[in-house]
């Protein structure tokens, strides 16, 4: 359950598919979005009536059960989340991810990342937040791209380039001077690129980038067709991080590769992710962007797996 963003979803059905990859499970995946008049309102107030008409359906159907597990992420599910316990007869196991900041205890369990400092009996921390990411889906991902990223000059760099947050920013001059920086790494070790950008990257900083790398080998995805992010994963040797992302973060960090956390410029104190980025060192994962491709060696994160045996264990004793 989520308002159907990819970010937002992705934490959801990440965790869903873990659970499932651990005992049999049938997913069914539930987006909803709040009318404009409602949207803002706290979610005490808020009631079913409220959603858009586009949203799927939030209760069972005539003559079907409540779900064994619900899984919801994100400020949009939470007035749902939190009625779930009592509306299913207790059937129903309810897990939250992110930190809630509302009514923590009306869920069964909260999946939070540890950078967010929440704690409770019935919170499980984890380093990042839930993903999708998995070897099997990498391979599975890479097979559209074979043709095309398995002749690049290695090392190949998967660069993940964010943009505008409320913590970060990014210009076309700081890009313009990362651009150079990971250039320069690229020509030194004579290997390749593989450049992306989420949907809050501006398009002044695309052009930007684009046109500063232009000449090093690889693939800059213009956005149409496939998205190869998954591929841009298995394939690379190396993976660049912007540094507004906990998400980009530790789905690099589940692949066992180098992390590069690229820096941005900063809006506001920045402490949580500060605390993800020590937490990624700290695991051998990540480190700062020196403008060379030094690599390492450390244990692939899984704490999507983790969180997915939490659940099983505690829906068990419920």
């Amino acid at each position: 359950m989520s308002d159907g963003r990819i970010g937002m979803e992705n934490q959801a059905l990440g965790l869903a598919e873990a659970v499932q990859r651990l005992t049999p499970a049938d997913i069914s995946v539930r987006r909803i979005r709040w009318r404009p008049l409602f949207d803002k309102l706290p979610s005490a107030l808020k009631a079913s009536w409220m959603l858009d008409l586009s949203s799927d359906p939030t209760e069972p159907a005539a003559g079907e059960t409540w779900p064994d597990l619900w899984i919801a992420t994100g400020r949009a599910t939470l007035p749902m989340s939190a009625r779930v316990k009592a509306r299913s007869g207790g059937r129903t196991f309810v897990v939250q991810t992110q930190d809630p900041r509302w009514r923590t205890a009306a869920y069964d369990l909260v999946v939070a990342p540890a950078h967010d400092g929440l704690t409770g009996p019935n919170v499980l921390s984890i380093t990042g937040s839930p993903h999708r990411v998995t070897e099997a889906r990498l391979a599975e991902g890479a097979a559209a791209f074979e043709a095309a990223l398995s002749p690049l000059p290695r090392p190949r760099v998967a660069v993940l380039v964010g943009g505008r947050s409320k913590a970060f920013d990014l210009t076309p001059g700081q890009a313009a001077e990362l651009a150079w920086k990971i250039g320069d790494a690229i020509d030194a070790a004579g290997g390749s690129i593989m450049l992306t950008f989420s949907r809050r990257t501006p398009d002044a900083v695309k052009t930007v980038m684009r046109d500063e790398l232009y000449g090093v080998p690889g693939l800059i995805w213009d956005g149409e067709g496939p998205n190869p992010y998954f591929a841009f994963l298995r394939f690379a040797d190396h993976i660049l991080v912007t540094e507004d992302s906990a998400n980009m973060a530790a789905e690099a960090a589940s692949t066992g590769k180098p992390v590069h956390i690229l820096p941005m410029i900063p809006l506001k104190a920045a402490d949580k992710f500060a605390r993800l980025h020590a937490d990624l060192r700290e695991r051998g994962a990540a480190r700062p962007f020196d403008g060379r491709l030094e690599g390492w060696a450390y244990a692939p994160l899984a704490e999507t797996d983790r969180a997915a045996r939490a659940v099983l264990e505690r829906l068990v004793r419920s």
